[in-house]
């Protein structure tokens, strides 16, 4: 097991029956929308990980992510403050999502973010588009 990175991201995580619960990353520049994104997947059933910073580490060949204990359970709302968010601990970390200010490729190669030493799918997406929600559904549909 590799030591966890703390990156400037947010982590959110969807039950998958048969699977169990699955993590995305979502990183990008301040403002962007990352909490915004969050927020909006919480509000279909996932359960916050961790907001602004997130542990990545690698055990085995897969990637996991987790919340700094200063911050676990907590997530900025913009223009109302911290919230309280049902929080899940340790999970498996399978997509990372990058939000991009212009607009993305219509139709992109596959491409893959590295994070401790291992490689995830990568989609890139603008955060506050109202189908950024089912995109990202979409994207971890099969992982």
């Amino acid at each position: 097991m590799t030591a966890a990175q703390p990156l400037h991201a947010t982590a959110v995580a969807q039950w998958r029956p048969g699977i169990g619960w699955r993590a995305i990353l979502i990183s990008g520049p301040s403002g962007a929308g990352k909490s915004d994104l969050a927020l909006r997947l919480i509000g279909r059933g996932w359960r916050l990980v961790a907001d602004d910073y997130v542990h990545v580490f690698a055990s085995g060949e897969a990637l996991y992510a987790t919340a700094p204990d200063t911050i676990r359970g907590r997530i900025e709302a913009r223009g109302l403050g911290i919230i309280g968010a049902c929080v899940q601990g340790v999970v498996r970390l399978v997509l990372a999502v990058e939000l991009t200010d212009p607009t993305p490729e219509r139709l992109p190669d596959p491409d893959e973010r590295r994070l401790a030493g291992r490689c995830v799918p990568l989609l890139r997406l603008r955060g506050f588009e109202a189908s950024a929600v089912e995109k990202v559904a979409a994207a971890i549909a099969p992982l």
